[in-house]
């Protein structure tokens, strides 16, 4: 599936609450796009449309974490102010477990609180949250400047390098999630017994779903129109249960923005008609979920990536060329977790070199697209990903192809599985955890201190599954050794 880049001329834009619809909460309830201005969140919260909102701020993972707030409190006393939530947010593994290592803060600083300020642009209903409102927030330092290592402020900083530039980023995300029947717990075995994949067959592409998932389908479609996020398109992928969802173009910040709450509800739906959604890169052996990045470049509104023949300009080639030298630096960006390293297999669909090629999926990166559509996707990172590391990860490397003009190799024009001069993807995350710590690619980019904060995070994913005995161990080796 090809995401459809904008039209360069006339570049979409997110509608925004007129000052009559902030004055008249029938027309609050119309909004097209489902997005609320405080002015609008009064008027629902008087209509009883809405009683909750809730405060997330992205963590390192790319979840959402926050409070719940009655909603006449949030707007009298967070919404033009801050909350208060514990700076762990932002320094700690996925099971929360409070970890040494990390210089943002510790038990020896206490584990103080950050202030957390909700960003209003992105205020929006949350429909499988009954009269439920969500914003996103950034996490502030004392000096009122968002803390470095978050994730929403490393996508701003390297959008403001590319700025540097005169360019600007449109990007569209394309992930893969796999659905199951039943609910997980971790007792279960993933594919068999109570657990197993919501289609039997692969049904890539395929226009005769089960019920069961065309009503989640449906659900999840409407669910996502209604909060202002309605998809480009749906459809079965190649594995059993698995989905692909692929999102129209808009900026970098809130196409990350909105993928996080797509997340939320995709996780939500399911669980509320029994059955559990995973977004890991691998959940079993054979199946790869990713998570494309789409990414346009634009100077004035107008496209940079193809010339006016539709051939891939200078801007292209440095880009593409500044893709595959520095992505494989900077890896823990968008395969952050030991089981993202299983997707990259020969025959996937994940790449295992870094290649590039037109309309050519075995590479990492693609160029794809006719005229001024033409665009690039980067298909290295893992439906586990981050989005917004994983799109920093994409700008910061498309700029140092802009400074560094970096050469550009032959275009793959075959298999790329077969290229086996061409630099290979990192195979574990011991190694791509290295090669981004001393990359002077990733520190340049990033900064000494943000690298570092991420570096701490794959080391502890690896100590982790170091000592951790898996299933797949004792299968192999339990009667044997």
């Amino acid at each position: 599936m090809t995401t459809t880049p904008p039209s360069f001329t006339r570049l979409p834009r997110l509608a925004t609450p007129s000052a009559s619809s902030a004055q008249n909460p029938s027309a609050a309830r119309q909004l097209p796009t489902g997005r609320l201005g405080l002015d609008e969140l009064r008027s629902a919260v008087k209509a009883g449309l809405v009683d909750t909102v809730v405060l997330a701020l992205p963590n390192l993972q790319g979840q959402l974490k926050g409070k719940r707030f009655g909603a006449r409190h949030f707007i009298d006393r967070v919404a033009n102010g801050s909350a208060e939530m514990c700076k762990y947010l932002l320094a700690t593994d996925i099971d929360m477990t409070p970890v040494d290592g990390f210089d943002l803060t510790s038990w020896e600083t206490g584990y103080e609180d950050v202030a957390v300020v909700p960003d209003l642009k992105t205020l929006r209903r949350v429909p499988w949250m009954p009269r439920t409102a969500l914003v996103l927030g950034d996490a502030v330092g004392p000096d009122e400047q968002p803390l470095d290592v978050a994730p929403r402020q490393i996508l701003r900083d390297q959008l403001t390098r590319l700025a540097a530039h005169g360019l600007h980023a449109q990007v569209g995300l394309e992930t893969e999630f796999v659905l199951y029947r039943g609910t997980y717990t971790k007792a279960m075995r993933v594919g068999t017994g109570e657990l197993v994949p919501a289609s039997e067959n692969n049904l890539d592409y395929a226009l005769d779903h089960p019920p069961a998932m065309d009503r989640y389908f449906r659900r999840l479609q409407g669910a996502l129109s209604r909060a202002g996020m309605p998809v480009e398109a749906i459809k079965t992928e190649g594995a059993p249960g698995q989905v692909e969802i692929t999102f129209p173009y808009g900026g970098a910040l809130s196409a990350c923005d909105r993928h996080l709450v797509f997340k939320h509800a995709v996780r939500t739906l399911a669980s509320r008609v029994g059955m559990t959604a995973t977004f890991m890169a691998s959940p079993q052996t054979g199946v790869a979920s990713g998570l494309h990045v789409h990414i346009s470049l634009t100077r004035s509104g107008n496209a940079v990536l193809p010339t006016p023949d539709g051939e891939l300009s200078l801007i292209g080639e440095r880009a593409v060329a500044g893709l595959l030298s520095a992505l494989p630096r900077l890896a823990p960006l968008y395969a952050p977790n030991v089981n993202s390293y299983k997707r990259y297999v020969p025959g996937s669909f994940a790449p295992t070199r870094m290649t590039w090629g037109f309309d050519n999926r075995t590479c990492a990166v693609r160029v794809v697209g006719h005229g001024d559509g033409l665009h690039i996707e980067v298909r290295l990172a893992g439906a586990d990903a981050n989005p917004f590391n994983a799109v920093s990860a994409v700008l910061a490397s498309i700029t140092h192809g802009l400074d560094k003009s970096p050469d550009l190799p032959p275009a793959c024009l075959s298999n790329a599985y077969e290229s086996v001069d061409a630099v290979s993807v990192p195979v574990t995350l011991d190694q791509a955890r290295s090669a981004f710590r001393h990359s002077p690619i990733a520190q340049a980019a990033f900064g000494v201190d943000v690298v570092e904060h991420y570096a701490r995070l794959a080391q502890i994913e690896l100590d982790h599954h170091r000592t951790a005995v898996t299933d797949a161990e004792q299968e192999r080796w339990f009667t044997r050794a």
